[in-house]
Formats: C-alpha cells, sequence, structure tokens
C-alpha cells in the first residue's frame, strides 16, 4: 500500500511539473479583461473607450515614445492619444504578445509587448514594436492605469529607436 501511495504521489508531482497551471487570481483576470477591453478600444481608435481605462485625474502619468518626455494629467494624455490616432488612415492593427499581469490587493502591474501596424494618412505604412508596462489601482471595484510607460529599444551605436524585431 505504501508503495503504491508512493507512485501516486510521485505521479501527481510529475503531472504538476510537466502541466503547469497558471491560475490567475481575481485581480488579474478583471486586468486581463481590461487589457482586452483597452486593445479592442485602441484597434477601433475610440478615444472615449480608450480614455475610459485611465485614472481621470492630474496624477496619472504617461512616457510615451513620442515627445514630450512625459505626459501628466489624463487630459494631456488624452490628447496625446488623440493624436496617435489622427495619424491614421483607416483601421490599426495592434497585437499584444509576452503579456504578464500581477494584481495584489488594489495594485497591479502588467507588462507586454505590442506589434502596432497601419496605413498613415500620409501614404507611409507605419510597423512598429513597442514594450508597454501599466500599473493599476483598483478604486471603488475599478482598477485604471495610474501610469504607463511606452519605450522603444535604442541601437546604442547609431542612436536611433529600434521600432522592428530583428532590426
Amino acid at each position: 500500500m505504501k508503495t503504491l501511495l508512493r507512485y501516486a504521489l510521485a505521479l501527481l508531482l510529475i503531472a504538476a511539473a510537466v502541466t503547469p497551471v497558471l491560475a490567475e487570481n481575481k485581480g488579474e483576470k478583471e486586468i486581463r479583461a481590461l487589457l482586452n477591453d483597452a486593445l479592442s478600444a485602441f484597434k477601433a481608435k475610440d478615444l472615449d473607450k480608450m480614455m475610459s481605462f485611465y485614472d481621470h485625474s492630474a496624477s496619472l502619468v504617461a512616457y510615451d515614445v513620442v515627445p514630450p518626455v512625459q505626459y501628466t494629467g489624463w487630459d494631456s494624455y488624452k490628447k496625446d492619444f488623440g493624436d496617435f490616432f489622427a495619424l491614421f488612415d483607416g483601421p490599426i492593427s495592434d497585437e499584444a504578445s509576452d503579456m504578464s499581469i500581477v494584481a495584489e490587493g488594489n495594485l497591479g502591474y502588467s507588462r507586454m509587448i505590442e506589434h502596432v501596424t497601419g496605413k498613415q494618412k500620409n501614404g507611409q505604412p507605419m510597423d512598429m514594436l513597442v514594450r508597454v508596462t501599466d500599473v493599476y489601482r483598483k478604486n471603488k471595484g475599478k482598477w485604471l492605469i495610474i501610469h504607463e510607460h511606452v519605450s522603444v529599444p535604442v541601437d546604442l551605436d547609431s542612436g536611433k529607436a529600434v521600432m522592428q524585431a530583428g532590426k
């Protein structure tokens, strides 16, 4: 009987090691749903919906890939998004990968790589990879982004941004 129990325990341990279970907590599931909704709003260039995921206050801080170095406040970041959406003639594609979400209590964060493509109004295609890190706070049952950092890697030899994979 002891041998049978040992084998059963060994099989359970092997199954647990071979089949990783990534159990998200409730906050992480809520943030994942927010991110999915935000990606849909981004693709639709729905500025009002997009901004509904951000803290609607002057304390929101965002670092974007375009100047200025820092956007402070909801109104400032809304203008930045509006200017970005206005660059496009037609739809925007935005595919997220390498997404990771952590939430504990009323704070959480996420990180991902986004591949953004679309045709700009000037006729030029846009095809860029950006790294996005968001910090969230839950207030009155709703998660909102309180800090966003969007960046691209830099080629140190040329001093230029690396906007596409493998370049």
